[in-house]
């Protein structure tokens, strides 16, 4: 029951950054975050409209990525390249205003697919620094590292 409320805590603060920010989190965006946010492991898109089609049944692929670029834009999911799928944002809270360019990266184990995002500051100036000594200004960087999570390892 913890994680239920804790879902619903985050959706709520949610849709009150969205409404500073003069956007709007509508009963299917607010659904679609609500799955990402309940997912064990980071979701796909279709996995994602599968899910919605139990409530919605008319629900289409364009429906669940027009959902999922909104929650990008406002900085309330992240999505990993390399597995093509999405994570609620641990940290929505520094959103305000800029999007997802707080430092983060993604921890993500290749046996149980865990994903675990952090926030190393030093890793984000190494970035930026190796960028403008190659004369690229970085807009934004995510970082997927691949490996073996300490449940996994100790198996």
């Amino acid at each position: 029951m913890a994680e239920a409320a804790m879902r619903e805590t985050a959706l709520r603060e949610a849709e009150a950054a969205c409404q500073r920010r003069g956007a709007t989190l509508t009963p299917l965006r607010r659904q679609v975050l609500g799955l990402v946010l309940e997912a064990e492991a980071p979701v796909g898109a279709y996995a994602l409209l599968d899910r919605l089609k139990m409530s919605r049944p008319g629900a289409a692929p364009p429906t669940v990525y027009r959902a999922l670029d909104f929650l990008l834009e406002q900085g309330l999911i992240h999505k990993l390249e390399r597995l093509n799928a999405y994570v609620g944002c641990t940290d929505a809270g520094h959103a305000e205003g800029h999007g997802h360019h707080h430092p983060h990266q993604f921890l993500i184990c290749r046996r149980c697919g865990t994903t675990v995002e952090i926030t190393d500051h030093g890793v984000a100036h190494a970035i930026e620094a190796a960028a403008r000594r190659a004369g690229f200004a970085v807009a934004s960087a995510t970082v997927e590292i691949e490996g073996e999570c300490a449940r996994c390892a100790s198996a």
